[in-house]
């Protein structure tokens, strides 16, 4: 949804530094003697607190191309969602470790920017799709959450 016409080659040219950035975070790296690959952002994730964060924050590149080159906002939205996933998973410790091996975010997110530029409406349908998705499961959670909640007062009360 950009208002500044983009050069194709310049589109070319981003996504080809999105996905070498997605290459360098997710996958640089094999395993010897597997099919087992991981990058930088397995590596910084060690670092307790600040390993996941700047993780993300390097991440986000890839959504601003995704933004620079007229991604709308569902696309947008699924993008930081894997993001969101990404971090959050990831900080746990020795599990995020673990899970930041085997979920690629970045690697996802340049494929979902390269199948919004080669079938836009079918990628922002199936993005809304799973955002509206997502968004209804996580109020789903909270209300029964918070029910749990209201019921557990209500058990301690009584007593």
């Amino acid at each position: 949804m950009s208002d500044v016409p983009v050069a194709p080659d310049a589109g070319d040219a981003s996504v080809g530094r999105a996905r070498a950035l997605a290459r360098l975070l997710d996958s640089a790296v094999t395993v010897p003697g597997t099919n087992i690959r991981f990058g930088a952002d397995s590596l910084i994730g060690l670092i307790p607190g600040l390993g996941d964060v700047a993780g993300a924050v390097l991440s986000a590149y890839i959504v601003l191309v995704a933004a620079r080159l007229g991604a709308p906002a569902s696309v947008i939205a699924r993008m930081l969602l894997n993001i969101g996933v990404d971090t959050l998973v990831g900080s746990v410790p020795v599990l995020g470790d673990w899970f930041d091996v085997v979920w690629k975010s970045n690697q996802m997110n340049v494929a979902l920017l390269e199948r919004h530029l080669g079938a836009p409406v079918a990628t922002r349908r199936a993005s809304r799709w799973l955002v509206t998705g997502v968004v209804v499961v996580a109020i789903g959670l909270l209300v029964a959450a918070g029910v749990g909640v209201i019921a557990l007062i209500r058990a301690l009360l009584r007593q």
